[in-house]
């Protein structure tokens, strides 16, 4: 993709948002591009609203997008999936979430962040090695391969 790609990560507290950006962050960064990162997650602790937007690209200058400007929405619940629509680049962006028939294949539903991730890497890329590496760096040691099994699960789904 030329220019800057803009992906939103949607969803309510205790679903992985901030973790989920920092792991693509972190891919993105090994692979050698600018990336700027934002979020905001007011009522996170309670189940609210938490968004965060990673902005890559050969140089960006801000952490935000405009308003209809996102090349993919992350979307980890339905509700805040619906309240981020309009900010889809306009006949290009693209929302990916995670079908029941992919949480059906996945042990901890926890793994949902993980594998909207997987869905996501499948259309940025073909390689998984820098994604696996995030995860193993960016979550807790328990979970790391309960995380790659369901980014796999979800790199393997049909985006």
């Amino acid at each position: 993709m030329p220019g800057t790609v803009n992906i939103l990560i949607v969803g309510v507290g205790g679903q992985g948002v901030l973790r989920t950006s920092q792991v693509l962050a972190e891919v993105l960064v090994r692979r050698g591009h600018d990336v700027k990162q934002s979020e905001v997650h007011g009522m996170s602790q309670r189940g609210g609203s938490v968004v965060s937007e990673v902005r890559y690209g050969a140089q960006v200058h801000s952490p935000l997008a405009p308003r209809a400007a996102a090349d993919f929405i992350l979307a980890l619940d339905p509700t805040e999936a619906r309240r981020a629509a309009p900010r889809l680049r306009p006949g290009a962006g693209r929302l990916i979430d995670v079908p029941d028939d992919l949480m059906a294949r996945i042990p901890d539903p926890r793994g949902r962040n993980m594998a909207a991730l997987g869905r996501l890497s499948h259309c940025l890329d073909d390689d998984p090695d820098d994604w696996h590496q995030a995860i193993r760096h960016r979550m807790p040691p328990k979970s790391i391969d309960a995380n790659i099994a369901a980014f796999d699960a979800g790199r393997a789904h049909d985006p």
